[in-house]
């Protein structure tokens, strides 16, 4: 009983160092986990009576380090093209034509950047393709009397859909659960409809909000694309984002080969000298991984985690203390998950890309409630973490550029938010319970 006490205790600091910015998330998930180990008494090194490692070092730091590899080359992958895709004008075009088709209507305007962004983030990834794409959205918004509050809202929303249906990050939630892809995304497909519906009615809210100061103050038609993709051959290159995913949700192909065809599909359709064309497939190699460091750092502490929570001997100490806090009655789940979403901000015990991701597989592993109605839980308390964490360095340069304050943003979208995670979990009962 001391023993899980003390490990309570563990994550209730490290997370409090984690919430004050005291420790970076890349530092805290890792010492978490060897926290975790040392006071279970496991030891540093050592064998079973089988032969195979119990030690943390080698069970748990060495073996997390590769925990989420297929996770971790999904988001190679995935960066890679992203940054092919800004580099040839292919993201900057699909926004610009977008803002072209709404002409003087800033509602119209304003959701045709919400169906752009969110096609777009259905592959791009990282702070890079956010920049790439905020900074041009976002004036846009701005320009068509957009109050600068509304915009970060709407674009965060905008991103958060995309996100639903990003194939590097169902590779990770994969890895995180231990269930195939195809489980992933076919509750990921009711997310995003929610999702997509609460960015609508935010939207609609906003306007009505700001009723008559919506209006323009620069013409849309003024900014002019550094890259301009015409012709067939244009367009085909435009459908980039969709490629990947068709591959992935319809034919059912491996997610780094679709990545790897979307790559081949965006290059066949840009190229213009095939020596420049291989020089840039490179340089976006190399930017891709710079891109997508960030997150790949983050995914190791998690597989470190995710390893040190489900050691035997750690479960084995933390079991009773799960057993009488998680509620094994449906109605109970439904509410406990609903009422407690929230606590994935800050890297919370909810947040999948923080404490969650250990949390998740000590609840699954207790064999009270059905696996998969955890892993909707949890999917649907990422939709808050996504979107509305001011920790996210999304959200954080979103604010800056448009010069709001972050905590406001959290403020103004949460209800939206937790609107989705209370649908999610409710799906995730009636689906998998």
């Amino acid at each position: 009983m001391l023993q899980g006490s003390l490990i309570i205790l563990a994550f209730v600091v490290i997370a409090a160092l984690m919430m004050t910015k005291k420790i970076p998330t890349l530092l805290a998930l890792p010492l978490m986990a060897v926290v975790i180990c040392i006071i279970a008494g496991v030891p540093a090194v050592g064998q079973d009576a089988e032969g195979t490692e119990i030690g943390w070092l080698s069970a748990v730091v060495e073996s997390g380090t590769v925990r989420m590899g297929s996770a971790i080359m999904a988001v190679i992958f995935g960066a890679w093209l992203g940054q092919l895709m800004n580099k040839t004008g292919v993201t900057e075009t699909i926004i610009k034509k977008s803002a072209e088709l709404g002409g003087d209507r800033p509602l119209v305007v304003t959701l045709i950047m919400v169906v752009a962004c969110a096609i777009l983030f259905t592959t791009l990834s990282g702070l890079g393709s956010i920049i790439m794409v905020g900074s041009i959205v976002l004036p846009i918004l701005i320009s068509v009397g957009v109050p600068a509050m509304s915009a970060a809202c709407i674009f965060l929303m905008a991103f958060t859909t995309g996100l639903t249906f990003n194939i590097a990050n169902w590779t990770t939630f994969s890895s995180i659960f231990s269930v195939d892809v195809a489980t992933i995304q076919s509750f990921e497909i009711y997310m995003l409809i929610a999702t997509f519906i609460a960015t609508l009615v935010l939207v609609f809210v906003e306007f009505k909000r700001n009723g008559v100061k919506f209006a323009f103050s620069a013409p849309v038609e003024n900014a002019q694309p550094t890259k301009q993709l015409t012709g067939v051959r244009g367009g085909l290159a435009m459908l980039s984002p969709i490629v990947s995913i068709i591959l992935v949700a319809a034919f059912k192909v491996p997610v780094c080969p679709a990545f790897m065809a979307g790559i081949i599909w965006i290059l066949v359709f840009t190229a213009t000298n095939f020596q420049k064309s291989m020089n840039l497939m490179v340089k976006t190699c190399y930017d891709g991984i710079t891109d997508g460091g960030p997150a790949i750092i983050l995914m190791i502490g998690i597989g470190i985690l995710y390893l040190a929570v489900t050691h035997p001997m750690v479960t084995e100490v933390l079991n009773p203390f799960l057993l009488a806090v998680i509620p094994a009655d449906r109605i109970m789940f439904t509410v406990f998950f609903a009422v407690l979403a929230p606590l994935s901000l800050y890297r919370g015990p909810m947040n999948l890309f923080g404490l969650g991701s250990g949390i998740a597989a000590l609840v699954m592993g207790l064999g009270t409630v059905p696996p998969l109605a955890v892993m909707g839980a949890f999917l649907s308390a990422e939709r808050i973490q996504g979107c509305g964490d001011p920790t996210n360095t999304q959200n954080v340069w979103t604010a800056n550029f448009v010069e709001v304050d972050v905590n406001g943003i959290t403020k103004r979208l949460l209800p939206y938010l937790w609107a989705i995670a209370i649908i999610g979990v409710v799906l995730s009962t009636v689906l998998y319970f």
